[in-house]
């Protein structure tokens, strides 16, 4: 579809929670496709996990998006889905890969929620392919347990920060889940979800650094439990670590299911966004150094610092293989 002015920032780039939907609505279709393609309980996939997803050229007003899906390995319960968004300039006809992304989903039986249904399997091309996409599935189970185990944080106000803190860029949003944003089922499309979590990290980027922003990668969003229509959700994004060019902001979702009062406040959904700030002529701008204050703060810090060195050296090792061939 052709982007438009709603799905960008005031720059003109297409917010990346509007590609990330997108990619969500493709996986959730494919997956859905395949777990009814053969006779028996009817159900709807819904999305367990994203791996890390790089932006990797930006989307801008006018042109057009495509986003193709491919299922490239099943287990008895889940789907992995290769999905690959593709920009296209219609007044000069050039094209660009913008994003890959990783996606599982489960599939949820219309009668019953709660039940996950058997998976169909697919047929490899080669041994090879059911191996490797064997081991990627051992690989993200074990993520998204130890993610899981980690959830207990909160952000709580603070009065009068400095600029540059933690606190200074904190935001939160809460949204009403309404029907349009559910499935079937009548639980939150991950697209939806997704979306509103770049929303607040972006809005966190901003208040950093008070330049125009764009969102750079996606760490892996987990998506521990199911978020109910009429539930409450709150959105909350915090500043875990500064480089000399990116923002790594830590992002969470909390749901408030307050029409089954029998059931407490519970984390549902969490992931971290590294954002880059742009000149006018789009061009990367140096970012304020983060003040961390806490020990808790400093921590969190080292943590990301972790992370972005991690992924610095995997990008600087796929660019040798990448010259070698």
């Amino acid at each position: 579809r052709i982007m438009r002015p709603d799905d960008a920032n005031i720059a003109g780039n297409v917010h990346g929670g509007t590609i990330l939907k997108m990619i969500e609505e493709a996986g959730a279709i494919i997956s859905t496709r395949h777990c009814n393609s053969q006779a028996g309980e009817p159900c709807v996939a819904a999305l367990a996990r994203v791996e890390r997803t790089d932006f990797l050229s930006p989307m801008c007003i006018g042109e057009v998006a495509n986003v193709s899906a491919e299922i490239t390995y099943t287990s008895r319960h889940s789907v992995e889905v290769q999905v690959n968004v593709m920009s296209e300039n219609i007044l000069t006809g050039a094209k660009k890969v913008t994003n890959k992304a990783t996606l599982w989903y489960v599939p949820l039986s219309l009668k019953n929620v709660n039940k996950v249904l058997e998976v169909p399997p697919i047929q490899y091309a080669r041994k090879e392919q059911e191996d490797e996409g064997k081991k990627r599935y051992e690989e993200q189970k074990l993520d998204r347990l130890e993610t899981k185990q980690r959830n207990g944080d909160v952000i709580f106000p603070i009065i009068n920060p400095e600029p540059h803190t933690v606190g200074y860029s904190q935001s939160s949003l809460i949204h009403l889940v309404g029907p349009s944003d559910c499935t079937l089922l009548g639980f939150v499309h991950g697209g939806v979800t997704m979306k509103l979590m770049d929303e607040v990290a972006g809005i966190v980027a901003a208040r950093h650094c008070k330049t125009n922003i764009v969102t750079a990668s996606v760490d892996a969003i987990n998506f521990h439990e199911k978020i109910k229509k009429g539930s409450v959700i709150t959105i909350s994004g915090r500043m875990t670590f500064t480089s000399n060019k990116s923002m790594e902001i830590e992002v969470f979702v909390d749901a408030d299911p307050f029409v089954d009062e029998s059931r407490e406040r519970y984390r549902a959904v969490s992931a971290f966004f590294t954002y880059v700030s742009l000149s006018k002529e789009g061009k990367p701008l140096p970012v304020p150094q983060l003040l961390t204050e806490t020990e808790d703060e400093k921590r969190r810090f080292e943590e990301g610092k972790g992370r972005y060195l991690q992924t610095k050296a995997k990008r600087q090792a796929q660019m040798q293989q990448a010259a070698q061939q």
